[in-house]
């Protein structure tokens, strides 16, 4: 094919290549939907602005993205341009002609020039899409701490309002108790009893979650307390039917923190897995240490937790197993531990199902 071009023929490119900006920019700047759908338009305008567009075949990769607008041959010619996200090379548009019919002169030194621009571009919306969905994560993030915030409050002081009239309820249910010899005046104290020490726990979950216990931080060595406590469940993980695994790579690894409260966390967290896991399936433990900090995975292989629950699993009373099954106080008492020693938990997807729980923990306390 004649790569020879007139002066006619220039006027007209010039004016594909104009529409093709415009057509690119329209179409950036009325982004509504997915990026990949955006993406294809832009590609399908970029093959029309081609001197040769029936012939010309758009390729376009930009990280899990790809697309072209049609099969490439096996043997092409093409112009290429990167595409740079952040300062880093993430990608390409490429525009092809099959190689049996033209040759590299057949392209237009305006119509690489044209490519760059349109990479260009693509870079500048993709990192504004990027930018945009980390401020949202960011706005949800501080969002959701500053609802746990006002939980952690309020809590508070409705655990130190409940201290006081249930240390009387419990000490003089224990008095009369003692008074008493009649039989059936005994049984109803009991009952007393139990639900006053079973309203005191509650407490003090609400007063763990609120950040409201004394702490005794000490160096300890992580490994033998996430040992013990995976023995100590040795029971309930033989009673599901499950069985767990535990890597490390640092038996001496030491942090400051209270082994107590560690453990209560492990068993929060163990007792969850265990419960939502099915029959046969493995419970993952993994120690290891991130520069100032150490971290601690669980993940296991359960049907995993709804998007739209994500948010609500720290806050007291929030549960969603039956009633009777569950006082929804596990997860924010673990919540506020992780964050009385001033720490992070996250919960992420497992793959191919199940849940992950990450608690990162300072090694030393500042």
């Amino acid at each position: 094919m004649d790569s020879t071009i007139s002066t006619e023929e220039i006027l007209q490119e010039r004016i594909k290549e104009l529409s093709c900006l415009y057509d690119v920019s329209s179409v950036i700047v009325q982004h509504e939907e997915s990026i990949s759908e955006t993406l294809d338009k832009i590609c399908s305008i970029l093959k029309n602005a081609w001197r040769f567009s029936e012939q010309s075949i758009v390729e376009l990769q930009l990280e899990n993205y790809y697309y072209a607008t049609s099969v490439i041959p096996q043997n092409t010619v093409f112009q290429r341009s990167s595409i740079i996200i952040f300062n880093e090379n993430k990608g390409y548009v490429k525009v092809h002609y099959p190689s049996g019919q033209f040759s590299k002169d057949h392209f237009l030194a305006d119509e690489q020039k044209l490519l760059n621009k349109v990479s260009s571009d693509i870079s500048v919306f993709y990192e504004r899409q990027l930018n945009k969905g980390k401020e949202e994560l960011l706005k949800r993030s501080v969002e959701r701490a500053d609802r746990l915030s006002i939980l952690g409050e309020i809590t508070a002081g409705i655990a130190h309002e409940l201290n006081t009239p249930l240390g009387n309820i419990l000490g003089f249910a224990e008095f009369i108790r003692e008074r008493t010899k009649d039989k059936q005046s005994q049984l109803d104290t009991d009952k007393i009893i139990k639900a006053a020490i079973y309203s005191r726990e509650v407490v003090k979950k609400l007063m763990f979650f609120s950040c409201e216990m004394p702490q005794n931080m000490k160096f300890v060595k992580i490994i033998p307390i996430v040992s013990e406590a995976l023995s100590l469940l040795g029971p309930n993980f033989k009673k599901a039917e499950i069985s767990y695994e535990f890597d490390f790579n640092d038996p001496q690894l030491e942090g400051q923190l209270d082994s107590i409260q560690l453990t209560q966390v492990l068993f929060n967290i163990l007792i969850n897995a265990i419960y939502v896991s099915p029959r046969d399936t493995v419970i993952k433990v993994k120690v290891y240490s991130e520069e100032s900090n150490f971290v601690i995975e669980i993940a296991d292989q359960g049907p995993g937790i709804e998007e739209g629950l994500k948010s609500k699993i720290f806050e007291p009373f929030f549960t969603t197993k039956p009633i009777g099954e569950g006082s929804g106080l596990g997860l924010s008492v673990v919540h506020g531990i992780v964050k009385s020693h001033k720490g992070d938990i996250l919960s992420i997807d497992n793959v191919p199902q199940g849940t992950i729980f990450q608690v990162r923990l300072p090694l030393k306390m500042m």
